[in-house]
């Protein structure tokens, strides 16, 4: 049950109960280590973040990762709806499972979750925030396109040729194509023995649409957030500009703001070593950066 401080469209105080659903987790690092929770953005997996992962954990942390409901090997709703709140609703569930606060890492749509979060529950469910190319108001150009990439292919890939040949369209900033090994998590063969994306295809029908009627919580709940924030945005995104950005550090005056020249929204992808970097100099500017206590990663 999420317990808002300050939601503009919901009047009551406590929100429903999200049925609770299976979300695939996967863990890293050394268990007694202080937890990074890591959540995707719309229409990826938890192996977005398998560069990230890998050297938080190298570097002492235990990274906690997990599939949204809807993508991945999670499961799926089974009346095809998608509600931001149950999403939020989520992840406050797999947050409470671990033995104490994370630092909270969302990519988009997942800093998105976690910033309503921290701004609506108390006290708040993590010790730090960090935001991937996301702020409460964002570019609708950007999303479009974005959406567009997702509608593209409704009757999937013949081959995993067909589908890396997209995404290089898709992005070509990116130096080196996807290879296979990397697209067969994010991809399942059909009875039609074509490639489709890991996503269900009716969340394009629901919480692709939820974000704009949600514009104004988010605004609510960014005035609420007294935790430490890190924004880390793309020089060339498309999803975030200098006017989304400069609004949200005056809704957040305490939040820092670290910009990657050269990558896009797929910061992760575009630059992964310099995004990775700035997060861990984040993490270890806190006052508790370096507290190691019990953490588990139970299943759900």
């Amino acid at each position: 049950m999420v317990n808002a401080r300050s939601n503009p469209l919901e009047t009551p105080v406590t929100q429903p109960e999200t049925e609770a659903v299976f979300l695939a987790r996967e863990c890293h690092g050394p268990a007694q280590a202080a937890p990074l929770l890591l959540v995707h953005g719309f229409g990826q997996t938890r192996h977005a973040w398998a560069g990230s992962a890998r050297i938080f954990a190298r570097e002492g942390f235990r990274t906690v990762g997990f599939d949204l409901r809807g993508h991945g090997d999670s499961a799926r709703t089974a009346d095809g709806r998608y509600e931001l709140q149950q999403f939020v609703d989520d992840l406050l569930r797999v947050t409470r499972s671990l033995h104490q606060p994370p630092v909270l890492i969302g990519a988009s749509m997942g800093g998105l979750l976690g910033l309503a979060l921290a701004g609506e529950v108390s006290p708040p469910p993590f010790r730090a925030l960090v935001l991937v190319d996301i702020t409460p108001r964002w570019e609708s150009a950007g999303v479009a396109r974005m959406l567009g990439f997702m509608r593209a292919h409704p009757d999937g890939f013949a081959d995993y040729e067909a589908a890396i040949a997209a995404i290089a369209e898709y992005l070509p900033q990116r130096t080196r194509a996807k290879r296979r090994h990397e697209l067969e998590p994010l991809l399942r063969r059909g009875a039609d023995d074509r490639l489709r994306w890991h996503w269900d295809p009716a969340l394009l029908d629901t919480i692709a649409h939820e974000g704009e009627r949600h514009q104004p919580r988010l605004l609510a709940a960014a005035r609420n957030v007294d935790i430490p924030v890190l924004l880390v945005s793309g020089g060339r995104s498309d999803v975030v500009s200098r006017e989304s950005i400069a609004e949200f550090m005056q809704l957040l005056p305490h939040a820092r703001h670290v910009a990657i020249p050269h990558a896009t929204h797929m910061l992760a992808g575009d630059a992964n070593d310099a995004f990775t970097g700035a997060i861990l100099d984040f993490i270890r500017s806190l006052p508790d950066g370096g507290i190691t206590r019990p953490v588990s990663c139970p299943s759900s």
